[in-house]
């Protein structure tokens, strides 16, 4: 495996929401989905060592655009708008939809996407819509499941059982992670380095 990545540097660059305002396809980039308050900005924030860099919402459903970050001057990480709060107006859905098939069907630059879910609950329709929406068009992809200090080890590993057979993959492929103890970080880093380090 490849040697994890120091991230030294994160800033953020922009927001986007239609492709002549992304930035220029220059630069390797990751993307970040998951449900509305699944725990993507933390765990994000985590990875980078910032406590702010992507604003912790408490209101889900209020990021609507694409966010991208600008990583040790060499990659951009992009933060997709969390998807499936029942909330969000129809209309509101339907663009999330559009722009995000957009960006992950067009962008050349995109090495692959980390999928993020909830460890305390089976995956959603979502989720499963968007997992199989990823693989079916062959875009690299690494499931999370956030969250991992909410419960107990025995818990944890039968929740990751259970959600790689609805995922139909191996256990083994899903990083444990969570925000508040790291865990998952090292690995999780390391599988964006071997996208990163890739042709």
């Amino acid at each position: 495996m490849s040697e994890t990545l120091n991230i030294r540097a994160a800033e953020f660059v922009k927001s986007a929401v239609r492709p002549q305002h992304y930035p220029p396809e220059e630069l390797p980039e990751v993307a970040f989905a998951g449900r509305s308050n699944v725990g993507k900005s933390s765990l994000i924030n985590c990875l980078v060592q910032r406590k702010k860099l992507v604003r912790v919402s408490q209101t889900p459903g209020l990021t609507q655009t694409l966010n991208f970050f600008l990583i040790n001057g060499s990659f951009h990480l992009v933060d997709l708008p969390g998807y499936g709060y029942a909330k969000v107006p129809v209309s509101v859905q339907s663009q999330w939809g559009t722009m995000v098939e957009s960006y992950l069907t067009t962008r050349r630059t995109l090495r692959g996407m980390v999928h993020i879910m909830d460890v305390r609950h089976p995956p959603t329709p979502d989720d499963l819509q968007l997992w199989h929406w990823i693989r079916d068009r062959g875009i690299p992809v690494v499931p999370v499941l956030t969250k991992a200090d909410k419960i107990s080890t025995n818990k944890r590993a039968s929740h990751r059982v259970q959600a790689a057979a609805s995922l139909s993959i191996d256990p083994a492929e899903i990083v444990m992670f969570s925000s508040t103890t790291r865990m998952g970080r090292e690995e999780l880093l390391a599988r964006l380095q071997e996208w990163l380090a890739g042709p």
